[in-house]
């Protein structure tokens, strides 16, 4: 099974998607989680990360202390010269990358720090998360950012 295609009209789908993360919203589905997560194992099946890399090149993710200690200790340096070479503050008082794409993307998509990335690198696109609920914002987000949520969400929309 092939992806949905991503060179869709985004306001046409941005309008469809916002209606129905809004109806979402409205009318929390009991079954939702068992839904999006059934949805993400299908869709990850046939969807490698490495064909795309999006993520990587287009937004930044939020680190942590502790991911900044991991990547620092990986890079051998100390976390205050990680921070300073890498990283600022953005306007929700988070670290983030000064750039895009990662620092850390290879010319192949694969990350240089892999087993050390982010815990919101690890965890992106969110949709195999518990209490999706709270990631509807996010994941109506993401749907223009990632193919494989593009693909669950348009499979979520004969859903629900």
């Amino acid at each position: 099974m092939k992806p949905v295609s991503f060179n869709k009209s985004t306001s046409k789908v941005a309008k469809e998607n916002e209606k129905f993360f809004a109806m979402l919203r409205k009318k929390k589905p009991g079954n939702l989680d068992n839904v999006i997560h059934k949805l993400h194992e299908d869709v990850f099946a046939y969807t490698n990360c490495l064909d795309c890399a999006n993520c990587c090149k287009s937004i930044s993710p939020m680190l942590t202390d502790r991911d900044i200690d991991k990547i620092s200790k990986y890079l051998k340096m100390r976390p205050s010269v990680f921070t300073e070479k890498y990283l600022h503050i953005d306007s929700d008082n988070h670290y983030v990358f000064n750039h895009t794409p990662c620092p850390f993307l290879m010319p192949d998509n694969y990350c240089m720090v892999y087993a050390q990335r982010p815990k919101a690198c690890a965890e992106y696109p969110h949709t195999d998360r518990k209490k999706f609920y709270q990631l509807l914002n996010l994941t109506l987000k993401n749907a223009f950012i990632c193919p494989a949520v593009n693909d669950i969400v348009e499979k979520m929309k004969s859903e629900f």
